[in-house]
C-alpha cells in the first residue's frame, strides 16, 4: 500500500492529492447553485452527486467508499463499498457528502457544505448501519479536558477554564432538534450560550474546533456519517471529537451489532479514523463561517474551499474563478 503521506516533497504526487479532490467539491457546489433556494432538496443532491462522482473518476487515487450516499434506481452514485478514482496511486478510504446541509441548500440558508474525507485505506470507520451518533467538539483546549460522559454543564466549566474565559461568555452549537430540549436547557443552565443548528452539522464540528472561531464546543446528535467526516478534519486542526452511537430502534441496534459496532463504547479520534493521514476538502455551497458559498458575477463563478491536512496539520484556504460558459 502506497500511504498518503510516504513522501512529503513537494513533487511528490500524494501530498497534491488533497488539491485534486478539490476539483470534486467545487464542482459539486456549483452544479447545486441552480436549486439555491429553490425548495428542491433532492433535485440540488443529485446535481450534487453526478458532478462529484465524474471528478473523482480523474483523481489518481484507489478510492474505496466507506460513507457515501447509497444507490438509487439501480444507479451507481457514491454507494458504500464503490472505488472511485484512476485506479492508479494511493489506496484509500474516503467519506463523501456532496452537500451537507441539503435542506439549507433548498431553503437559500447559510453554512451548505460539499465536503470530502480521505484517509489510508482500512483506518475509516464504517458506521453506516447506525444513522446517528451523539458527538462532542471542540478545539485544541478540550483534550484531556472534556469527556462526552460528563455532565454537560461541567464539561463547559472545564473547557471554560482551559480557554482562560468566563462560561457566561462560552458558545455551544447544538442542533435545533427536540431530541435536544433538555441539552439545550441544561446548557443555557450552565450559563453559556447556544448557537442553534438548523442542519450542517460538520460546519458546526469544525466551526467549534477552530482557533479564532466564535463557538467553543458543538454537542449532541447528529449523523454518524458526518462524525467521521469530522474526525478527519479535527485530526488537523488538533481538536478534540468522541462520538457515542444512537440506535433509532432495536433493529437499528441489531443492524449495528452485526457490522461489529459497539453501543456501550466511546468513540474517540483515533477510532473514528486511525491515525493522522487524514485529508479534509469543503467548499461552500452558501455562505458560512467557514467559507463563502459560490458567487455568480457576470460570466464568472467564484468558490472558496478549505483543504486541511492531518499529516501536516495545515488547513489551506482555495479561491477559484470558473467561466459561467463551463459550468451552467
Amino acid at each position: 500500500m502506497v500511504s498518503l503521506s510516504a513522501d512529503l516533497s513537494p513533487l511528490h504526487p500524494d501530498r497534491n492529492l488533497a488539491l485534486e479532490l478539490v476539483r470534486a467539491t467545487e464542482a459539486a457546489a456549483i452544479r447545486a447553485v441552480p436549486f439555491i433556494g429553490r425548495g428542491a432538496k433532492e433535485a440540488a443532491d443529485g446535481a450534487a452527486v453526478d458532478a462529484m462522482r465524474a471528478f473523482l473518476g480523474t483523481v489518481d487515487f484507489q478510492g474505496r467508499v466507506v460513507i457515501g450516499e447509497g444507490e438509487k434506481d439501480n444507479a451507481p452514485m457514491l454507494f458504500n463499498g464503490e472505488v472511485v478514482g484512476t485506479g492508479r496511486g494511493p489506496e484509500c478510504d474516503i467519506a463523501v457528502d456532496p452537500i451537507d446541509g441539503t435542506t439549507l441548500t433548498a431553503d437559500g440558508r447559510q453554512n451548505a457544505l460539499s465536503v470530502l474525507a480521505v484517509s489510508d485505506r482500512g483506518t475509516m470507520l464504517d458506521a453506516s448501519s447506525v444513522f446517528y451518533m451523539d458527538k462532542l467538539v471542540t478545539g485544541p483546549a478540550g483534550v484531556g479536558v472534556v469527556d462526552i460522559r460528563k455532565p454537560i454543564g461541567e464539561n463547559i466549566r472545564r473547557l471554560a477554564k482551559a480557554l482562560g474565559k468566563p462560561v457566561d461568555e462560552m458558545v455551544v452549537s447544538v442542533l435545533n432538534r427536540p431530541r435536544h430540549e433538555k441539552l439545550i436547557a441544561e446548557i443555557r443552565e450552565a450559563g453559556a450560550g447556544t448557537r442553534l443548528m438548523s442542519d450542517g452539522d460538520v460546519a458546526g464540528g469544525i466551526n467549534a474546533a477552530r482557533h479564532n472561531a466564535r463557538t467553543d464546543m458543538c454537542v449532541g446528535i447528529g449523523g454518524s456519517p458526518e462524525g467521521i467526516v469530522t474526525a478527519c478534519a479535527i485530526k488537523a486542526l488538533g481538536g478534540h471529537i468522541q462520538g457515542v452511537l444512537w440506535p433509532r430502534d432495536d433493529d437499528e441496534r441489531q443492524r449495528g451489532i452485526d457490522a461489529g459496532l459497539e453501543f456501550d463504547k466511546v468513540y474517540e479520534a483515533d477510532d473514528l479514523v486511525k491515525g493522522n493521514n487524514t485529508i479534509f476538502v469543503a467548499t461552500g455551497v452558501t455562505d458560512g463561517q467557514l467559507v463563502r458559498g459560490v458567487r455568480r458575477e457576470g460570466n464568472y463563478l467564484y468558490t472558496e474551499s478549505v483543504v486541511l491536512r492531518g499529516a501536516s496539520g495545515t488547513l489551506r484556504r482555495i479561491t477559484s474563478d470558473h467561466l459561467v460558459s463551463k459550468w451552467l
